[in-house]
């Protein structure tokens, strides 16, 4: 999962980078709002995690900025303010949850990985696909009890794919799910066709070889 950390606490944000990181997400942050509306704008994130109390943007109306975007970001409201006035305003401007400082790491991700499982309609977090088995907790791929030895970026890839099986995906928006932010950081487009290919080598050795579909011009298709 691509995530934005929207926090002005120096510590507080490594703390959050450091640990999502450990657990597999792909993170950026942003100190103000105006950075973050910037990389909001032009990135498509699976999470925002959003400090209210910034420098010089109201949280709220950041909030209310993302909500207006074509593409619909989980957002988690970490904020000192506790008062409940400000937990009905947050979570009826389309927040999906709230959690107020201080919070527990664990709890945090414990509640990204709720709101995963409403979000993409799973009831755990073992997806499954033609006889594949696909872990997100243990990051590990089975079939028939067999594991199937993938790389980070392949397993991360069929992850995004998996819970996204009914969309056809855009080489960009798996480009921006493997290395994140496109306009900054140096990548090659045919990457994410160089790991499809050994992707899809490896699962067919399981399952027909016709699991994946390549939609030209445009990205890929599971078939169920």
């Amino acid at each position: 999962m691509h995530v934005l950390i929207v926090e002005d606490e120096v510590s507080l944000a490594n703390e959050l980078m450091h640990f999502l990181t450990q657990e597999h997400y792909l993170c950026d942050w942003a100190f103000t709002g105006r950075e973050a509306s910037e990389k909001i704008a032009v990135n498509r994130y699976d999470f925002i995690l959003l400090d209210l109390g910034l420098p010089d943007y109201e949280g709220l109306d950041l909030l209310r900025e993302t909500r207006q975007l074509e593409h619909e970001p989980a957002i988690i409201v970490l904020t000192a303010r506790g008062a409940l006035e400000d937990r009905i305003e947050g979570l009826g401007m389309g927040a999906d949850d709230y959690l107020p400082k201080p919070f527990s790491l664990l709890e945090l991700q414990a509640r990204m990985q709720a709101i995963v499982r409403r979000k993409f309609q799973v009831k755990s977090h073992v997806l499954e696909f033609r006889g594949i088995e696909l872990d997100s907790m243990a990051r590990r791929v089975t079939y028939q009890g067999t594991e199937i030895s993938l790389t980070k970026k392949e397993f991360d890839l069929l992850h995004y794919m998996l819970l996204h099986r009914k969309r056809i995906m855009t080489r960009l928006q798996l480009t921006e799910h493997i290395w994140g932010n496109v306009l900054e950081d140096s990548y090659d487009s045919n990457y994410i066709d160089v790991h499809i290919k050994n992707l899809r080598k490896k699962l067919s050795e399981y399952i027909p070889n016709d699991w994946l579909e390549t939609v030209r011009g445009v990205g890929y298709r599971l078939v169920a």
